[in-house]
C-alpha cells in the first residue's frame, strides 16, 4: 500500500478497524470540544493532532478556449497590454486624430514657370469667338467675318490665330508652329500632365487644327487649293490694312482679303506635317484624329504633285515680303516623316529616305544656315526626327543607309551648335546668332535650343552617353548644358538682366510691338489711324501679354523696349511655339527624358512577328 505522506507502509490486517475507530473519535471530540466552548491553548504538537498537515494553496486558472493559462499570468498580460497602450498606442491615435498640413510639393523650375506663361500668348493671339475660359481678360471675338465671301467655305475661315503684333492669319508658320506644339506633347506628355498644362496645350493645338481643315476641302481625297492667308498688306500701301492700321483685332473694320493658291508643296507639306503629328497626339479621339490624318494625307498629295511645285509665296505681294518660302524638299522629309508616324505606311518613310529628297534639299552639304531650324527651313528637325526611327525602331534595309547618313549629319548640326568650333557666332553675352546678327535672334536660339535638348534626350534613352565631333567625343551634357545656357540667356541670364518673355521676372519688356496689348479696353473703338496714339506712346502697354518671346537683342546684346521698333520687342507665333518646346524639354517637372513609344503607336512591326515556340513534346 503506497502512503500519500510519502514512503510505502505496512500494516496488519486488523489495523483499518482501529484507524476506522479513531478517526470517528477524532471527529466526535472535534465536534464536542466545540460545542463546549473549550478555549484552551493547544500546544503546537496538539493542533497537528487536531488539525492535520496544513493545506496547499491551490493555483487559480483561466480557461481562454483555447489555452488555459493562470489567473495570474493573464492579469499581468492584460495590465502589460494596457500600459503599451497608454505609452505607444494613445499618443499614435491622436497624432493621427490632429488635422496634418501636407507638406507642400517642391516649388517648380524656372522653365515650368516660364512654359505656363509660354502658352498662354496662344490664348492672347486667337481669331475667331473665343470660348469663355480662354483667360485672357482683354481679348474677345474678332475676325468673325473672315473668309465670310467664299462661297465654298461654310462658315469662313473663322478662328486660328493671329501671327504677330499684326491681325493677319499666315497658314505656313501657323502650321509649323501646331507642328513644334504636337511634337513636344508626342515627347514630354508626362511633364506637360506633371505640371497640370496637358489639356490646355491640347486645346490650344487643336484650335489651330480645326483651323487648318478650314483651309481646304478636307472631305475630298484630291484638291485644288489650298486658302494661304487671312488679311495682311502690301509693301507700299496706303489703304487701310493691318499694317497701316493700329486696331485691336476685335475693332478691325478694313477688308481682310483672303489668299488662296493652286500650287505651294511648302505649304501643303508643312500643313500635312502639322495635322498628321496632332493625329498622333488625338489618338484617344478616334475620328478626330483620323480626320486629321485624312486631311494630312489629301494636302501632302497636293504638295507632291508634279503640276503644283512651284513655292506658295512666288510674286504674291501679300506674302513674299513676309513668310517667302526658300525651297520645299525639307517639308517633303519633314511631311512625309510625320505621316509615316501617323498611319504606319512604309512609303511614306520610303520617300524620306530617298536619295533625291537628301540631294535637293542638300542636307548633306553642311552648308550652316541649313542647320538652323525655322518656319522655313524644316531640315535639320525633318533630319532628326527621321534619325529617331533608327534609334528606336532600327528598321535596317533599306532605310537603313540614309538614317545612318541622317545620324551623322545631325551629329555634325549639334556640334556647329558649340561655341568651341567657331561655327555661328556668340554674343559677348553668351547668345548663340544663328541668323548673322541680323535681328529678331531668339525664335532661332529658342528652336536650337530644342533641337539640342531633345537629341540629348534620345540618345540618354538609348543608352548612348555622347557622340562624336571628328575625333572629339562629346557627353549629352554638353547638349544639355547648350540648352539651358540659351533658355537661361532668354528668361534674364544676359547682360541686360532682363526676360524676354514678357510676365517673367520683374524685368521684361513692357512697350511689346502688339495692337490689341497696347490698346486699353476702355469700350472706345479707335479708328485706323486713331489708334496709331497708343503705337506711339512712351506709356507701357495697359495689358502685358503675359508668355510673349518677344524678337530680341541685338548682336551686342542691346535691347530696346520700344513699342514702334518691332525688330526687338514683336513676338511672333513660330517663335514661341520653339520657346515651349525648349523650356518643357528642359523642366524637370514630371521627370526627365521622352516618351519613347506613343509616336509608333501607328506603327506596325517593320518585320514578320516570330512565331511562338511549338508546344513541348509529348511522347
Amino acid at each position: 500500500m503506497h502512503n500519500h505522506w510519502g514512503g510505502s507502509l505496512e500494516i496488519a490486517a486488523d489495523s483499518t478497524v482501529e484507524d476506522e475507530k479513531s478517526r470517528n473519535n477524532l471527529d466526535w471530540d472535534r465536534a464536542s470540544l466545540a460545542n463546549q466552548g473549550y478555549n484552551g491553548n493547544l500546544d503546537q504538537t496538539q493542533q497537528s493532532w487536531l488539525l492535520g498537515p496544513p493545506e496547499k494553496k491551490k493555483k487559480k486558472y483561466v480557461d481562454l478556449g483555447c489555452i488555459v493559462c493562470s489567473r495570474k499570468v493573464f492579469k499581468w498580460t492584460i495590465l502589460s497590454i494596457l500600459i503599451a497602450f497608454v505609452v505607444i498606442g494613445l499618443p499614435i491615435i491622436i497624432a493621427k486624430a490632429i488635422p496634418k498640413h501636407k507638406r507642400p510639393p517642391p516649388p517648380p523650375d524656372n522653365y515650368t514657370v516660364a512654359l505656363r506663361k509660354a502658352l498662354l500668348f496662344f490664348n492672347a493671339q486667337k481669331s475667331g469667338k473665343l470660348p469663355k475660359n480662354n483667360g485672357i481678360p482683354w481679348r474677345g471675338d474678332s475676325g468673325l467675318q473672315d473668309g465670310s465671301d467664299l462661297t465654298e467655305v461654310k462658315g469662313g475661315l473663322v478662328g486660328g490665330y493671329y501671327d504677330a503684333g499684326d491681325n493677319s492669319k499666315f497658314h505656313f508658320p501657323m502650321s509649323f508652329a501646331m507642328t513644334m506644339l504636337s511634337w513636344s506633347v508626342i515627347e514630354y506628355e508626362h511633364k506637360y500632365r506633371e505640371i497640370g498644362e496637358y489639356n490646355h496645350v491640347r486645346d490650344l493645338i487643336k484650335w489651330g487644327t480645326d483651323y487648318l481643315l478650314l483651309t481646304f476641302n478636307s472631305s475630298a481625297t484630291k484638291i485644288d487649293k489650298i486658302y494661304s492667308q487671312v488679311g495682311g498688306s502690301q509693301n507700299g500701301s496706303t489703304t487701310p490694312d493691318d499694317h497701316t492700321c493700329w486696331q485691336r483685332p476685335e475693332d478691325m473694320d478694313y477688308p481682310r482679303p483672303v489668299q488662296t493658291t493652286t500650287t505651294g508643296p511648302e505649304l501643303a507639306g508643312e500643313m500635312a506635317a502639322a495635322m498628321a503629328a496632332a493625329s498622333i497626339l488625338f489618338r484617344d479621339n478616334n475620328a478626330y484624329s483620323k480626320k486629321l490624318r485624312k486631311g494630312a494625307e489629301t494636302v501632302f498629295a497636293f504638295a507632291r504633285d508634279g503640276g503644283r511645285r512651284n513655292r506658295y509665296s512666288r510674286g504674291n505681294p501679300f506674302i513674299e515680303p513676309y513668310y517667302n518660302s526658300t525651297g520645299y524638299y525639307d517639308e517633303y522629309m519633314w511631311g512625309s516623316a510625320w505621316l509615316f508616324y501617323a498611319t504606319g505606311n512604309n512609303t511614306y518613310l520610303s520617300l524620306a529616305t530617298n536619295p533625291g529628297m537628301s540631294s535637293n534639299s542638300k542636307a548633306f552639304y553642311m552648308i550652316p544656315d541649313l542647320s538652323v531650324l525655322s518656319w522655313d527651313n524644316k531640315l535639320p528637325a525633318a533630319m532628326l526626327v527621321l534619325v529617331r526611327a533608327r534609334l528606336f525602331l532600327n528598321p535596317g534595309y533599306p532605310y537603313e543607309d540614309m538614317l545612318k547618313s541622317y545620324h551623322n549629319v545631325t551629329g555634325l548640326t549639334m556640334c556647329s551648335y558649340l561655341r568651341r568650333y567657331n561655327v555661328f557666332n556668340f554674343t559677348q553675352g553668351g547668345m548663340i546668332q544663328l541668323n548673322h546678327g541680323k535681328a529678331q535672334n531668339l525664335q532661332y536660339t529658342a528652336n536650337a535650343a530644342f533641337l539640342a535638348s531633345i537629341f540629348a534626350d534620345y540618345l540618354n534613352e538609348t543608352g548612348v552617353p555622347g557622340w562624336y565631333c571628328g575625333s572629339n567625343f562629346m557627353s549629352i551634357s554638353v547638349l544639355k548644358d547648350f540648352a539651358t545656357s540659351q533658355i537661361n540667356y532668354i528668361l534674364g541670364d544676359n547682360p541686360a538682366k532682363m526676360s524676354y518673355v514678357v510676365g517673367f521676372g520683374t524685368k521684361f519688356p513692357r512697350h511689346v510691338h502688339h495692337r490689341a496689348a497696347s490698346i486699353p479696353t476702355d469700350r472706345t473703338k479707335y479708328s485706323c489711324s486713331g489708334g496709331m496714339r497708343w503705337r506711339d506712346a512712351k506709356t507701357p502697354n495697359p495689358h502685358n501679354i503675359t508668355g510673349a518671346m518677344v524678337g530680341g537683342p541685338d548682336r551686342f546684346d542691346k535691347f530696346k523696349d520700344v513699342r514702334t521698333n518691332y525688330s526687338y520687342t514683336e513676338p511672333t507665333l513660330a517663335g514661341n511655339a520653339g520657346l515651349v518646346a525648349a523650356l518643357v524639354s528642359l523642366t524637370t517637372s514630371g521627370g526627365v527624358g521622352i516618351d519613347k513609344n506613343s509616336i509608333f503607336a501607328a506603327v506596325p512591326p517593320l518585320y514578320p512577328v516570330s512565331p511562338p515556340p511549338p508546344p513541348p513534346w509529348k511522347p
